[in-house]
């Protein structure tokens, strides 16, 4: 890095990445000399760049190519918000594909509100790791397959700032990097196909396929009403995992969008769309289509929503168990949940700080005098109790009674 006194500056760049950002955010290629210079011109003309444009070298051989292109990012620097945002962040980084998770929000141009943030960097996470499983082979629930995978590909991805106006985050993953596909093998800084290493251009693109398969199932339920689009996209990369990641993308917003980039580095799939929108009308099927793909068909399933009351200690390496108080009438009232999968403690655990109501699914055993929700999924939160509870209706159809032959008699459980 080079450094002004009020700017930092690439010690080295490449001309035609840069080329590729300005024309990206706008500008004019307007004049210059093949293999020698480019000149731009600003979309739109501010008092920085009144009556000027922006000469860009291109022969890196060239002696004076150091100073001009010094001066060119110099003079892109006075435009802080469009330097800070759109260029600095992607000159630093290699080649990389670009995800970019969108959400409409009602703040001022450029923030959200704390939560919702937060469960967008959750949601798009969740769907970079949902992806990255699929690339292993499709499954309708992973819980934990897969798992260890699915974070050295993370490990990976580089996470940017927010763009202006609608609130953005945006994953950064290196094209030509490997990901191993064991952990006996160590992560090299290029792909080696022999030596068990996945390409993280293909794991980006199956992450993009997992996502596309589910933009094509939810066009089928609003054309059909039918979620059998989402069991027949599971090998295509439809999953819970992905389902419930998009739904928190869904969840509470006046639109939202995930935008793929491909770094010209490699060709790009023609095979697969690169722009996803998404409504929150969305989540009614979302939510139905998470939960029926985390029921395991070979036992009996049961969706509980309620309150969670009590927490159980974490231990190292288990799945975390908390207990949940039911809010549906004529139902036992409380049940221990035991997770299949850890990382979803955490949203026992805000659920309970916060209040709000949760949804989770999973096989009802009864024990003795407790209740257990075995190898459960959280669904997706509710919001605040009390929201719930008024705007609540009857049960939906098809949904079951907890232990239909003790309704009316049941014992609530005791705490652990």
């Amino acid at each position: 890095m080079t450094e002004t006194s009020s700017v930092t500056l690439p010690a080295r760049v490449d001309p035609g990445k840069l080329s590729s950002l300005l024309e990206e955010a706008g500008w004019q290629r307007v004049g210059g000399r093949r293999g020698i210079y480019s000149r731009y011109s600003p979309p739109k003309l501010t008092d920085a760049w009144l009556n000027t444009s922006l000469l860009l070298p291109l022969d890196e051989e060239a002696p004076e190519f150091y100073d001009a292109m010094r001066s060119a990012l110099l003079q892109l620097s006075q435009d802080r918000d469009f330097w800070i945002r759109s260029v600095y962040p992607r000159l630093i980084v290699d080649a990389s594909d670009e995800f970019r998770f969108r959400k409409e929000s009602s703040a001022p141009s450029g923030f959200i509100a704390w939560k919702s943030g937060e469960r967008l960097v959750q949601s798009a996470r969740k769907t970079l790791v949902a992806g990255a499983k699929s690339y292993m082979g499709p499954g309708r629930h992973f819980v934990n397959r897969h798992g260890r995978f699915a974070h050295r590909y993370l490990d990976q991805v580089l996470m940017g700032q927010s763009a202006p106006g609608s609130y953005i985050i945006t994953a950064y993953a290196p094209p030509n990097a490997g990901v191993p596909l064991s952990g006996s093998v160590d992560t090299p800084t290029l792909t080696a196909p022999e030596l068990g290493l996945a390409s993280v251009r293909d794991v980006s693109q199956a992450v993009v396929r997992a996502v596309q398969a589910t933009v094509e199932a939810l066009q089928h339920y609003r054309s059909s009403g039918s979620l059998s689009g989402f069991e027949a996209g599971v090998a295509k990369g439809i999953s819970y995992e992905m389902t419930n990641a998009i739904l928190g993308i869904a969840e509470d917003s006046d639109g939202a969008d995930i935008s793929v980039e491909w770094d010209p580095v490699a060709p790009p799939p023609v095979e697969l769309d690169s722009h996803f929108e998404f409504q929150g009308s969305d989540v009614d099927p979302l939510t139905k289509a998470a939960t029926k793909l985390a029921a395991d068909k070979s036992s009996e399933v049961t969706t509980l929503i309620g309150r969670v009351h009590l927490l159980a200690k974490k231990q190292a390496g288990s799945p975390g168990v908390f207990g949940i108080e039911s809010l549906s009438p004529g139902r036992v009232k409380k049940v221990r949940v035991r997770l299949a999968d850890e990382e979803e403690y955490h949203e026992a655990v805000r659920a309970h700080e916060e209040d709000l109501a949760l949804s989770v699914c999973g096989r009802l055993e009864k024990e003795g005098n407790l209740s257990w929700l075995y190898d459960a999924t959280v669904v997706r939160t509710l919001g605040p109790i009390d929201n719930w509870l008024r705007s609540s209706r009857p049960p939906m159809a098809g949904q079951i009674s907890l232990f239909p032959e003790q309704d009316g008699e049941a014992t609530p459980n005791p705490g652990f």
